[in-house]
């Protein structure tokens, strides 16, 4: 008869295996899956921030509550680039090849990319960098928020 400790084992074992297919894992031991699970769990937390976060600014852009012109972008270090995601309520003429123009000003090879530029802004963009030097999630950060300021100003001067 199968002992009830190799009934546990086994459950064990089947868990362990289907957590690891979950988290695509491809370790062997059960620490080494624990461990990828756990990484997998804090991308998830990071998705699901980054989500609320974009929810929260659409939200307010359509109760009104955002009057001002006020784009919203995120960098997030990875191991050999950054994700940037930017969001504005606003597009205007050139913004895509403006932003473009920022990272490869900054040496940021563009791997992947969405965009939408109809009514309103969006690019989720997978940047690696060229050079391994050391580039600053923030310094992305302003350098996105500067091409969107240069852009909507000249967009505003030329309709005037």
């Amino acid at each position: 008869m199968v002992s009830r400790e190799q009934h546990k084992r086994a459950a064990l074992h089947e868990k362990l295996q289907l957590l690891r297919s979950v988290t695509n894992s491809h370790a062997l031991n059960k620490k080494s899956i624990i461990v990828d699970a756990s990484e997998y769990i804090e991308g998830l937390k990071q998705k699901v921030e980054r989500l609320n976060r974009e929810i929260s600014y659409a939200r307010n852009i359509i109760s009104g509550e955002n009057n001002k012109y006020t784009p919203m972008v995120t960098v997030e270090p990875l191991e050999k680039g950054f994700l940037i995601n930017v969001y504005s309520q606003k597009s205007c003429p050139g913004l895509l090849v403006s932003i473009l123009e920022v990272f490869e000003d900054l040496g940021l090879n563009v791997l992947e990319a969405n965009a939408s530029c109809t009514e309103t802004f969006r690019l989720e963009a997978f940047g690696a960098e060229e050079v391994m030097e050391t580039l600053d999630a923030e310094v992305v950060k302003q350098a996105v928020h500067r091409a969107i300021k240069n852009c909507t100003e000249s967009d505003a001067d030329s309709e005037e």
